[in-house]
């Protein structure tokens, strides 16, 4: 997306608000912000005051904000721009795929505004006839309200493509405890909730039985049609269904995705969601996902996994420009440290900011600080180990250097065959980081692991 694009689009979403279009010190903010530059430098190009400048885009932030549903500002409105421009382009492709499909022959103008924007260039606009509107049946009352969202453009965009594109039955997200995987999942449905005729957010707990998930699916779907069963309703309606904090469904202590006796029968929902033809959509998110998702996934199946890693350093300054702690000096260090967690990197700033020592200080001897907020974040994921996996973890924070399969298997005195199952089971719930035959752990993980061995 160019800076030409953006400020058309831009444009367009000004006019829709305001009734007018881009003045010129509206533009230069836009135009020298996607360049990176501060407030300073766009009043001094544009001969205003620094305040002006300020008030301007503060306001032009506001009406960004309103338009595309998501908090916008100077430091993450490039980002804004580019999550809007992919749920533009899916909704595009969507509805050519809809119309190619159809019997009826339709020319589609790709010169048109976007669709949830009116064209002020129309004269025709107030006399044109409605267009007929699609029911569409939404739950969405677990889904969180996050308010700011980090930088997963890219992410976002493969989603897209998997389930609107490639119309995969099951796709997971998947990653360590703060890497942002549910506010993924929000920014995912709000840009695709209108290509389907439900969707539908749980968020799952100890307590929920397939049982239970299936009579309140059931009864939600009762209120518009004739009571039948979920995988019936599933075939008949284009439904996207999305489970969040999956891992609820699998025992603690034992090697990842082990399904707790109460919720086998999720099991079978899977497979039969996965095997099954139909047009809907089951999104998966958590700290473990089902074993049969590794063991069938490949490009010949409905299934998909997105392991998310840590945000590009640029996103990750957001987060510190949000508070009062200052990214400058050693911010490459501590990203680095904290491996671009953006929850992790909160509990970092907040620590700094509230103890009112500088990033250096936080920094100094190279050593790993972990708030108490963090530990109490890895502790509610680590204690999930079976004690086996947590052998391994200790042999691997001894290292301060990747290790290879032989010396594991010397120091730990394990059979090969229990050290694959559990390398494999730590891999699979994001602790373990495999490069060219060598295992290795993050930073964070090595110190946190060393505080609880030494207690």
């Amino acid at each position: 997306m160019n800076l030409e694009e953006v400020l058309k689009l831009a444009d367009e979403l000004v006019f829709a608000h305001t009734g007018k279009h881009l003045n010129d010190l509206q533009e230069k903010i836009l135009r020298r912000t996607w360049e990176d530059e501060d407030y300073r430098e766009i009043a001094t190009a544009s001969n205003r005051s620094e305040d002006r400048v300020r008030q301007v885009g503060a306001e032009l932030w506001q009406i960004l904000t309103e338009q595309l549903g998501e908090k916008v500002n100077k430091s993450n409105f490039r980002s804004a721009m580019q999550r809007f421009q992919v749920s533009l382009f899916s909704s595009k492709s969507i509805v050519a795929q809809q119309l190619q499909n159809s019997p009826v022959n339709f020319c589609l103008d790709n010169n048109k505004h976007p669709p949830h924007l009116t064209n002020p260039h129309s004269p025709h606009q107030g006399t044109s006839q409605p267009k007929p509107k699609v029911k569409l049946h939404q739950d969405l009352s677990e889904m969180p309200q996050l308010g700011a969202l980090s930088d997963r453009a890219s992410e976002l965009q493969t989603l897209h493509h998997w389930i609107l594109q490639q119309n995969c039955h099951l796709v997971a997200i998947n990653g360590l405890s703060g890497m942002g995987k549910t506010a993924l999942a929000v920014q995912l449905t709000q840009s695709i909730q209108h290509q389907f005729d439900y969707v539908v957010w749980r968020t799952l707990d100890n307590t929920t039985t397939f049982a239970h998930f299936q009579a309140d699916l059931i009864d939600l779907f009762s209120h518009h049609h004739k009571p039948t069963t979920l995988l019936k309703h599933l075939q008949k309606h284009r439904c996207f269904i999305i489970l969040d904090d999956i891992h609820h469904l699998f025992s603690s202590g034992e090697l990842a995705g082990h399904y707790k006796p109460s919720c086998e029968e999720y099991r079978t929902f899977f497979k039969q969601i996965d095997q099954l033809s139909h047009n809907s959509c089951v999104l998966l998110v958590g700290w473990e996902q089902p074993r049969e998702l590794a063991q069938h996934q490949n490009k010949n199946t409905h299934i998909r996994t997105l392991t998310l890693t840590g945000l590009n350093p640029p996103a990750c300054l957001e987060i510190f420009q949000d508070g009062e702690v200052t990214a400058a000096g050693d911010w490459e260090d501590l990203i680095h440290h904290y491996q671009g967690n953006p929850l992790w990197l909160k509990c970092a700033a907040t620590l700094i900011e509230e103890s009112g020592c500088s990033l250096t200080e936080f920094l100094q001897n190279d050593t790993i600080s972990l708030p108490e907020d963090l530990k109490d974040i890895l502790h509610q994921q680590y204690h999930r180990l079976s004690e086996i996996e947590k052998q391994v973890m200790s042999l691997l924070a001894e290292e301060t250097e990747s290790v290879s399969l032989a010396k594991l298997l010397e120091k730990g005195q394990i059979l090969s065959s229990d050290l694959l199952n559990v390398l494999q089971s730590l891999s699979r719930r994001c602790f373990v980081e495999k490069t060219s035959n060598v295992y290795t752990i993050s930073p964070v993980l090595r110190q946190y692991i060393k505080e609880l061995d030494s207690l």
